[in-house]
């Protein structure tokens, strides 16, 4: 490819969430400006969600320390940090990476359905805002579709465990009769969304909390749930024995001291799951006597032992990726050729047309069905002639062959065309 395509990812596989947290890119928009201006990708999509914070770039050389030195610009980080925490690849690496996000090989819950949706979200933004262009868009295009053909063939997504689920999960395991508790999600989001399907289904009651009670309702018409004010919430923790946590805050909603407060009144043990990014619950509540608390961290530990009974399906969709990166490469490859073959289109067809008139005129022709038909058979010659030649440069650019890319340029006059234009 003489376009680039590059990952720059930091992920829940080699940091935990304390350290992801302090990788979270807070203003998008600006962000996408920052990496298009300083980091030398003139192409780029953010995907960012509980578990990974992820760029994809495209650029005709990359260099690796601008990009990490914009990133550490864009959150305040040192670049030390980056050091630690950053995998880089590019090319065939990062499309093979995609494919596996797309195919949910590379979430924490094996085969999950929420990330196919956070890329389709993810592409969406940087498409309307124009951080992505020609190459990116159609990269995640097909991307999306070949992850979701890769999932209806192997059957990876069935059965499997959300985030939302694995956390209701640790709850039952963690808390006895959890149908005779009384039960709190804090916030409205994807995350919430998936707690509030795995309590519908297993038949548990359970109070919802967001900022304002009008989106609190909302989600409960359509998740399931009481909706109940945040500020009644706020002060009175001590009516719950389990709270799922899962919104965004700059600080700790759930702080030390509530929970202190909330115990006192209360003859038996909470348990709390803060599956917040950033964290929103205060680690020292883990130290208040009664009081469980569980993150990211530890559902993470627990997909690891749900794991192996899906690796029969987990070999089936390495396979089927391993085949179908090589077609998303030659697509991409594809790409590079279609600038040229544009222009020799165009240019031709200008040809055709300024011949056409000219014939028309020595013709002295008037008659609108002779004219369509004389017009119909210039572009035929044209196209049958052109079509060949153009699709062996297609071929070319998708079999790697730059030297013919460049030989066709020659001939066509490609270069001095555009420094024309």
């Amino acid at each position: 490819m003489n376009q680039n395509i590059i990952n720059a990812r930091v992920t829940f596989r080699n940091s935990p969430i304390h350290i992801l947290e302090k990788f979270t890119i807070k203003d998008i928009e600006s962000a996408y400006e920052q990496f298009k201006k300083h980091s030398g990708l003139d192409e780029c999509v953010i995907i960012q969600t509980c578990n990974r914070i992820e760029l994809f770039g495209k650029s005709k050389s990359n260099d690796i320390e601008k990009i990490k030195k914009t990133w550490a610009s864009i959150i305040g980080l040192d670049e030390e940090s980056f050091n630690e925490n950053i995998e880089f690849v590019e090319n065939h690496e990062a499309l093979h990476h995609l494919l596996k996000l797309t195919s949910g090989l590379d979430s924490m819950v094996l085969g999950e359905e929420q990330i196919i949706g956070q890329i389709k979200k993810s592409i969406t933004s940087a498409r309307e805002i124009k951080a992505s262009g020609q190459h990116l868009n159609t990269l995640f295009d097909k991307a999306i579709r070949m992850g979701t053909r890769i999932r209806n063939t192997s059957g990876i997504g069935k059965g499997g465990i959300s985030v939302g689920s694995m956390a209701v999960k640790l709850a039952e395991e963690n808390i006895d009769e959890l149908k005779t508790k009384k039960v709190l999600l804090i916030g409205t989001g994807e995350v919430s969304t998936l707690v509030a399907k795995s309590l519908q289904r297993r038949g548990y009651t359970f109070e919802v909390t967001s900022r304002t009670i009008g989106r609190s309702q909302t989600f409960c018409e359509t998740m399931g749930g009481e909706p109940v004010k945040f500020e009644e919430v706020f002060e009175g923790f001590e009516k719950y024995d389990v709270i799922f946590v899962a919104t965004t805050a700059p600080y700790f909603l759930v702080t030390h001291e509530r929970i202190i407060t909330a115990m006192e009144g209360k003859n038996k043990g909470m348990m709390i799951l803060d599956l917040s990014n950033p964290r929103t619950v205060d680690e020292k509540v883990a130290t208040i006597g009664g009081v469980k608390l569980m993150n990211l961290d530890q559902i993470a530990e627990m997909v690891e032992k749900n794991m192996n009974a899906r690796l029969n399906k987990v070999k089936t969709v390495e396979n089927i990726i391993n085949e179908e990166v090589s077609v998303l490469e030659a697509s991409m490859k594809r790409l590079d050729a279609e600038p040229l073959v544009k222009d020799v289109f165009k240019s031709i067809d200008s040809l055709r047309e300024k011949e056409l008139q000219k014939a028309l005129q020595m013709l002295d022709e008037t008659d609108e069905k002779k004219i369509k038909i004389i017009e119909e058979l210039t572009k035929a010659v044209v196209e049958s002639i052109v079509a060949t030649p153009m699709n062996n440069i297609r071929k070319a650019s998708e079999q790697g062959k730059p030297d013919v890319i460049e030989l066709a340029s020659k001939l066509f006059d490609y270069k001095k065309q555009n420094q024309a234009d």
